[in-house]
């Protein structure tokens, strides 16, 4: 129940964004800076969500070439590396959306942070709703480092994909910006309902 409450909170954020989008009649590389911003949020709960676990499993997870073992100094380790790592990734991204020149009009950035803030909610609401899930499963420590890059990449490449396209029309905004929904519902659900199996998993085995 608790992935459903998320889930709609995610769809009602995109709702948001396709509206503001649609009313001030801005492009699909503009588009990027709110989606930027929500890769951002995605990273933060995740490094969240990695200093939270009490119980995690680092089968296959290796730090220079040495495999490690599940203790609270790899926890910390895994979280600063999945931070510097992500983090680098986030501001070469920056530095594309710059020299592609997707700026944005004094309007245009207070209508991104708007839409920003509301995804913080819905991300925020998500990792609550969740987090005792997460704290009571087992996950693989490497999994949960890696996971935001799976849930982010189909996002952006579909926004990516769109932005090619000469065409300004909403309904051309409209059939993006819900292809972008539907791969970030996806990927929530994913995300979310594979801890649920770990955690089925780990009772059984218990």
């Amino acid at each position: 129940m608790s992935n459903w409450k998320s889930a709609s909170t995610l769809v009602l954020s995109n709702i948001f964004t396709i509206v503001v989008a649609v009313i001030e009649q801005w492009n699909l590389s503009k588009l990027l800076w709110i989606y930027w911003g929500q890769s951002i949020v995605i990273g933060y709960f995740n490094w969240r969500r990695i200093r939270c676990l009490k119980e995690f499993s680092t089968e296959g997870l290796k730090i220079n070439d040495q495999p490690v073992t599940a203790t609270k100094l790899t926890q910390r380790k895994v979280a600063n590396l999945f931070a510097i790592h992500y983090g680098g990734f986030h501001i070469a991204y920056c530095i594309f959306l710059f020299v592609e020149k997707t700026g944005l009009s004094q309007l245009e950035i207070f209508s991104a942070i708007s839409c920003i803030a509301v995804f913080i909610f819905n991300h925020w609401f998500s990792f609550r709703q969740n987090l005792e899930k997460h704290m009571s499963s087992k996950p693989n420590l490497g999994t949960v480092m890696t996971f935001p890059y799976a849930r982010i990449l189909p996002m952006h490449l579909t926004i990516l994909a769109g932005s090619f396209f000469e065409e300004r029309s909403a309904e051309t905004l409209i059939l993006f910006l819900s292809l972008k929904t539907f791969a970030d519902l996806m990927m929530h659900l994913v995300e979310h309902r594979g801890g649920n199996q770990r955690q089925t998993k780990g009772a059984r085995q218990e």
